[in-house]
């Protein structure tokens, strides 16, 4: 099952497509679809599949936007940091994000802007103090993020929070892919491309800390509830680990997919003016 929000009507809507039907529902995204416990069995108007143009990020306003740094071994490697021993977590405010095919807007403040691809879990049931087991269970599915950072003001301080929350930058998306269609255990491909280039081409099972573990670990301190999504890191091949480095010019297309989810594709331009 697929669960997405697009726009439609001058407004936002939910939608689920299963077997191969579109049915659009009556929530205003799929965070709030989340909310009701019939949300899978929820009656609505069928309908055509939405254009790629016409999809929103699929939660619109996540409750809590958590992610996960140093969290594939390439990764870890390739910017000369020890394997973690515990999870690092960080958080983005819902400002930074973008639907997959939104422009994602460069600061006028730095040209060290990099790319990040990232699998994202979606939270389906509240949990707190959960083993592996029930955290997999609690997973109601996947989605697409590239966690794109603005790198020296993510360098300035040993908090990573500045060069991760600026607005409008932060892709997610198409849809969310429910845990009974894909398995990041598996080993699911995640690239991203910069104007056709390839940068970045992993696949998950190269994860440190799974999507399990990360979910129980998180759930130690804090209590998950649905539509929470959880970003898992970004493999191998960033623009700050190349010699020489990399950055994401103005004017560029990001493209961004995850086997068995789909892509984002994002112009990346400059941010309006102030005022």
């Amino acid at each position: 099952m697929r669960l997405g929000t697009v726009r439609r009507n001058g407004t936002t809507q939910a939608f689920r497509q299963e077997n191969g039907a579109t049915t659009f529902l009556p929530a205003k995204d799929v965070g709030e679809l989340l909310l009701r416990e019939d949300w899978r069995t929820l009656a609505g108007e069928a309908g055509q599949e939405p254009a790629a143009a016409d999809l929103d990020t699929p939660i619109l306003r996540p409750g809590k936007i958590l992610c996960a740094g140093l969290n594939y071994y390439a990764h870890a490697e390739e910017v000369g940091q020890d394997v973690p021993k515990h999870p690092t977590i960080f958080t983005k405010m819902h400002n930074a994000l973008v639907g997959p095919s939104d422009d994602v807007q460069m600061p006028e403040a730095s040209r060290k802007i990099d790319w990040e691809a990232e699998l994202t879990i979606v939270i389906g049931k509240t949990i707190r103090k959960v083993d592996e087991a029930a955290a997999k269970d609690a997973i109601l599915g996947y989605t697409v993020m590239n966690d794109v950072s603005v790198r020296d003001w993510q360098g300035r301080t040993s908090e990573w929070f500045q060069g991760k929350n600026w607005d409008r930058m932060t892709p997610v998306g198409p849809v969310v892919v429910t845990a009974d269609e894909i398995d990041p255990e598996d080993g699911l491909a995640v690239e991203c491309e910069l104007d056709g280039v390839v940068k970045q081409s992993g696949t998950t099972s190269d994860l440190i800390f799974s999507c399990a573990k990360l979910v129980s670990y998180i759930s130690e301190f804090m209590t998950l509830e649905p539509g929470d999504i959880i970003a898992t890191g970004t493999p191998a091949g960033v623009g700050l680990a190349r010699k020489p480095r990399e950055w994401i010019p103005v004017g560029a297309e990001l493209v961004t997919r995850i086997e068995g989810i789909g892509e984002l594709r994002n112009k990346c331009v400059a941010e309006p003016a102030a005022g």
